[in-house]
């Protein structure tokens, strides 16, 4: 019997992986357990050189699931090989260390039928250490609706746990593929130029933190940002007011410096600093945040 799309809808899952043999297994499984199961499941091989391969071979026989195999191209590339294939009304993203619990697509398939004048839904992870141990519950402030002004100054959406409809990557595009670093947040910017975001406060990934991680390194996680922001305002300079944007940038700027500072930095950081006190001269959080510096 065909099933009805109109309630329940084709999910494409995203997954790109790189070495990632330890840990892969647990993210497929996790989509195998899904209660929601009118879904296709792509993952992309970035040039493992690792028994990645030989570990997916068994779960292949499922219709669902299309492997891709490519050199080594980063994951922005990878997670673009996957879009270019996918078939699904809406798309969302595990990374390959990873998992979902088992609700995880049901809850947000049901929260875009409820909630239809949205385009993106998301929400909190549970922070996981390499051996699956619980680290943490704690998650950043996130925001619901047009949340471009809350976006420019830090990434408030969580890739793992984020849904997005078709239209925003037909309307936008996909990755930019620019950066090795924090294209997700280049992705979800712009989407915020134009879309509505809905935050519900539900853990919808369990995200692993480990040293090897790109994402862990924090200069080239600000390098990157940096840029990220600088080309946003260029590309969409009615996304906000101008206040806006500079409360933005003062706010990340404030924020490298508080980062450099925690790091021994103290002239990089003073120098952040002055951009963020010219940007926003007046408001006492730039001060309080001069203070800050000051005083480590």
């Amino acid at each position: 019997m065909k099933m009805d799309t109109s309630t329940s809808p084709l999910v494409s899952i995203v997954t790109p992986t790189y070495n990632r043999a330890d840990y892969i297994g647990q993210a497929v499984n996790s989509v195998l357990a899904q209660t929601y199961t009118n879904f296709e499941f792509l993952i992309v091989d970035d040039g493992s050189t690792d028994n990645t391969r030989e570990l997916l071979e068994p779960v292949l026989a499922d219709a669902r699931i299309r492997y891709f195999y490519q050199e080594n191209q980063g994951q922005s590339v990878a997670r673009n090989c996957a879009l270019s294939e996918a078939k699904g009304d809406f798309v969302c993203f595990l990374d390959s260390d990873n998992y979902w619990p088992a609700e995880k697509l049901k809850q947000q398939v049901d929260l875009f039928r409820n909630h239809p004048d949205y385009d993106v839904v998301y929400g909190d992870i549970i922070t996981i250490d390499e051996k699956g141990q619980e680290v943490s519950r704690k998650n950043m402030k996130r925001y619901s609706g047009i949340i471009a002004k809350y976006m420019i100054r830090d990434n408030c959406v969580s890739m793992n746990t984020a849904m997005a409809r078709r239209r925003c990557f037909e309307t936008l595009g996909a990755m930019s593929g620019k950066r090795r670093v924090a294209d997700d947040y280049d992705l979800w910017l712009r989407f915020s130029a134009r879309f509505r975001f809905l935050y519900v406060p539900e853990f919808l990934a369990y995200y692993r933190v480990m040293d090897d991680q790109i994402s862990s390194d924090k200069t080239r996680r600000f390098d990157s940002n940096w840029e990220i922001i600088r080309d946003f305002r260029r590309e969409f300079p009615n996304a906000m007011s101008e206040r806006e944007f500079n409360s933005g940038f003062a706010a990340f700027h404030s924020r490298k410096a508080r980062y450099l500072a925690s790091k021994g930095a103290r002239r990089e950081a003073f120098a952040e600093m002055t951009k963020a006190l010219r940007l926003q001269p007046l408001t006492r959080s730039s001060w309080r945040n001069f203070a800050a510096v000051l005083l480590k």
